[in-house]
């Protein structure tokens, strides 16, 4: 049992780190991207955001190969295996390298015809969106590079790293925003640049920081054949699953933009720069779980394993929830009170994404288990065909005359169908009770969903007819949903060790 009880307070150590870099990441970038909207403008914010996409569509194949460095040199520390997790991180850095030459010349090739040809920019702001485009492509190669550094802090889970880095990463973007309102030269140019520039500072400090604390860290070149095989293969299934995602996101933005223009890519970004900040909560609670995962089936040790995995999947969505009900019930009143001008659809692109990443976050620990058993072949494929999907159908759906917000509703089905399939993907590559989850993890969830609907539409209906402050309604809807969770969504023995954190710290004030 000690084992296992190590591994908890390890979690929770570094779940608390992670939300403190989330807090901080999240205030800093409520406040810069509401200013950055008010100084570039819609229209700007928009060519900002299509142009970004187009390279992280280059980068698809360094996402997969960041899953296999992660899953690796987990599998290998599991095992408790130091001299073959250094060369999984010298031959990883490696393919870094050849991914990110990859990229710099696809992007300034395939990358530069499609952005002269297809896309839907204003003639006088073409200008600044090439340089935009450059800055763009120069940022995807540092954080190429950057990846196999990011991933040994990750493994060795020594979450204060991204703390520290965060607080100078955050200093950074308050410094971006007052640069913009100092310059006189091309604030949409201005800000491309001192973005990747921020890249560069950030990459420098994860590489300092993982020379500094962790052996396995300091390069040493070779070239493994057989390890390079095993990177190839893992990745290579990744990469198909990659491409599907990018596509179900960056490939619906592409249409959106050649159907309704930049202004909807505005809408957009803000509606992901919401969601963002929301999933962050789940996103950093997720990543203090993922490496034990791996590591505990790398050990055999599979009740632990599944376990985690059950827990890991109900807590996120329910998370997730407490922090969703009160921005998608007040969210017309937030986003008003958030920025100085609303881009249209902003409000119903928000409320329909948050619903999206509700289901994204339930089945996140699903994909973390099938990449811990390594056996990813079917998965990937399957994954990449349901993602792939949403290209089609948002085409369809825009050229019949919906509106921009299908798209989205394309995607909330085909993620429904997506969870199922991973649900009973995972069944057959280990040992998991679907009966077990289903008990677990999605009945308390859906009964959490259908009391707070209540409790909730409950109270807009009593108080529609009093004015009451944002604040105070926000806040009657958090506390709503966290006693909707307290009281069905956790288990007996989850709400004793609630209870007992809330005396000790009552005792303690």
């Amino acid at each position: 049992m000690k084992e296992p009880i190590l591994d908890n307070r390890r979690i929770a150590k570094n779940t608390v780190m992670l939300y403190f870099r989330m807090f901080l990441v999240m205030g800093v970038s409520l406040f810069t991207s509401r200013e950055v909207l008010r100084i570039l403008g819609v229209e700007d914010l928009g060519v900002y955001n299509i142009v970004g996409g187009i390279i992280v569509l280059f980068s698809f194949l360094n996402n997969a190969m960041v899953s296999a460095t992660q899953r690796f040199l987990n599998f290998e520390l599991g095992r408790n295996n130091q001299e073959q997790a250094s060369r999984v991180f010298s031959m990883s850095v490696n393919v870094h390298a050849l991914i990110a030459l990859a990229v710099l010349v696809g992007g300034e090739t395939i990358g530069l015809w499609f952005f002269n040809t297809y896309l839907n920019i204003p003639i006088d702001r073409r200008y600044a969106a090439g340089w935009v485009y450059q800055f763009s492509i120069l940022a995807a190669v540092v954080n190429i590079m950057r990846a196999p550094y990011n991933a040994c802090i990750i493994t060795y889970e020594r979450m204060s790293s991204f703390a520290y880095i965060s607080i100078i990463e955050v200093i950074l973007k308050l410094l971006i925003v007052y640069l913009l309102l100092l310059s006189v030269i091309d604030k949409l140019i201005l800000y491309a640049c001192l973005t990747c520039l921020v890249s560069v500072v950030i990459s420098l400090c994860f590489y300092l920081v993982c020379l500094k604390r962790f052996s396995i860290s300091h390069y040493k070149w070779f070239w493994d054949k057989l390890l390079f095989k095993r990177f190839l293969n893992f990745s290579g299934w990744s990469l198909f699953g990659n491409i599907a995602n990018l596509g179900a996101f960056q490939g619906v933005s592409i249409i959106q933009n050649i159907f309704c223009g930049v202004l909807i890519n505005a809408a957009m970004g803000i509606a992901n720069q919401v969601n963002g900040a929301i999933y962050s909560f789940v996103s950093n609670f997720q990543l203090a779980f993922n490496p034990q995962i791996v590591k505990s089936y790398a050990a055999c040790r599979w009740d632990y394993c599944t376990g985690l995995i059950f827990k890991t999947s109900r807590y996120s969505f329910l998370l997730l929830l407490l922090i969703a009900v009160p921005i998608v019930t007040y969210c017309d009143e937030v986003l008003a009170f958030w920025l100085d001008s609303v881009p249209e659809h902003s409000v119903s692109f928000c409320k329909l994404i948050i619903y999206s990443s509700l289901i994204d976050c339930i089945a996140a620990p699903l994909w973390m288990g099938v990449y811990a058993s390594g056996q990813i072949e079917k998965y990937q494929i399957g994954v990449g065909f349901i993602l792939l999907l949403n290209i089609p159908f948002s085409y369809l759906v825009l050229l019949w005359g919906f509106s921009a917000e299908a798209t989205i509703v394309v995607r909330i089905v085909l993620n429904v169908v997506l969870f199922f399939f991973r649900l009973f993907y995972l069944k057959s590559v280990m040992k998991f009770s679907i009966r077990s989850y289903m008990k677990q993890v999605l009945l308390p969830c859906f009964s959490v969903c259908i009391l707070i609907l209540v409790l909730v539409g409950l109270w807009i209906y009593c108080g529609k007819h009093y004015t009451i402050n944002l604040y105070l309604q926000l806040l009657i809807s958090f506390i709503v949903s966290a006693w909707a969770i307290y009281a069905i969504g956790i288990h007996s023995y989850e709400k004793k060790i609630v209870r007992q954190f809330v005396v000790d710290k009552l005792l303690k004030s």
